[in-house]
């Protein structure tokens, strides 16, 4: 699961891609520095992991990780090919869910690609790019659609019906996730078209130093903006992360984060809200050889949950024995858990809860 970076050219993306991974991605002030979109691995950040590794003392502790990806900037035209709009619009397809940086801060050494600051305008660029994309793969397949409705398929005129409503839409400016469609409707005709606007967004408010901890009117403008959009905005001062992530200790940047009014760095909120945003969640694995974190979607089952371990625990499943996060902490050791009968076991139909510390019994 991948969350791309998106935005005009030097808004900031790059220099949040450095901040947010161990690449280094190249970070210039002019447009198309990334050419080749730049993939990082990134731990997402989990105090209850920090918690386990302080009770258990394994030899070692594996966080969750989420793949963020620094697309190249788009401009106006991308979705006829202007500036590398094929490739940056293919990239972006491969993606599961968009972190879209706004620029909201004034700065007369960074230029801007349209010459003025305006975080609105810049939205509405990406955001017709997008559409007119997502248009041209719902009007294909409208075409289809139309010529087995007149052979009397059923199945073909409903799908005609949402994809007319969608193309109406799309054409009014409105952006696939924010039209009014039944969850039976999105899943049979539109998620397998993989429109770039049904993806999940959270606009990054890339702001200046001092509107770190409580945003600016720029923020203020996006935040209305959006507000029937159904997504998430972040506040960000993306230089401020920069300068952050180069101090050597966790003291140093613990003292540079409270001058600021902040209680810890906004590029672990920002992971931990991708990880969301992508419908991730996290059970662990405790044992003396390691504290392990694991990635899994919202709603797996306990076999699903075994089988990103490995392939067998799920073929070969039996059972679970889940222990909630919160038992462990009280209780404070596996053994105590298991003494005051907060151990559970659980079967097949189990759906994994946030947070769940398991076993897998399995045979293969």
């Amino acid at each position: 699961m991948k969350a791309g970076i998106v935005g005009l050219p030097n808004v900031g993306k790059s220099t949040l891609f450095n901040c947010l991974s161990n690449a280094k991605a190249q970070s210039a002030n002019f447009p198309f520095c990334t050419i080749e979109p730049n993939i990082g691995v990134v731990n997402v950040p989990d105090k209850r992991l920090e918690k386990l590794e302080e009770l258990v003392r394994p030899q070692r502790v594996v966080p969750a990780t989420v793949d963020i990806v620094d697309i190249a900037g788009l401009v106006k035209g991308a979705s006829k090919g202007e500036g590398l709009g094929n490739q940056f619009l293919a990239n972006i397809r491969e993606t599961d869910a968009i972190l879209h940086v706004l620029r909201c801060f004034d700065d007369d050494n960074v230029v801007h690609v349209d010459g003025s600051v305006d975080p609105i305008r810049d939205k509405e660029t990406i955001d017709i790019e997008l559409q007119l994309k997502d248009l041209e793969s719902v009007e294909k397949k409208l075409d289809k659609a139309k010529r087995a409705a007149k052979t009397g398929n059923k199945d073909a005129v409903k799908e005609e019906a949402v994809l007319l409503k969608v193309k109406k839409e799309l054409e009014a400016g409105i952006s696939v996730r924010a039209i009014d469609l039944s969850a039976e409707e999105r899943k049979e005709f539109i998620t397998p078209l993989q429109l770039i606007t049904d993806k999940p967004v959270m606009y990054v408010c890339n702001v200046d130093e001092a509107s770190a901890a409580s945003g600016n009117a720029y923020v203020e403008q996006v935040r209305a903006a959006t507000a029937g959009e159904n997504a998430e905005i972040l506040v960000l001062a993306v230089g401020t992360e920069a300068d952050i992530s180069e101090l050597e200790t966790y003291e140093e940047r613990q003292l540079f984060l409270e001058d600021l009014g902040l209680d810890e760095p906004g590029s672990s909120k920002l992971i931990r809200a991708a990880y969301h945003l992508l419908n991730l969640h996290t059970y662990f694995t405790a044992g003396e050889k390691e504290v392990r974190a694991w990635t899994i979607p919202v709603g797996a089952t306990a076999p699903q949950a075994a089988g990103v371990i490995h392939t067998d625990f799920e073929k070969g499943f039996i059972r679970a024995e889940v222990i909630s996060y919160e038992d462990y902490v009280t209780f404070g050791s596996e053994i105590k858990v298991k003494e005051a009968g907060k151990m559970r076991v659980e079967g097949k139909d189990y759906i994994v809860k946030d947070g769940d510390v398991m076993h897998f019994r399995f045979n293969v």
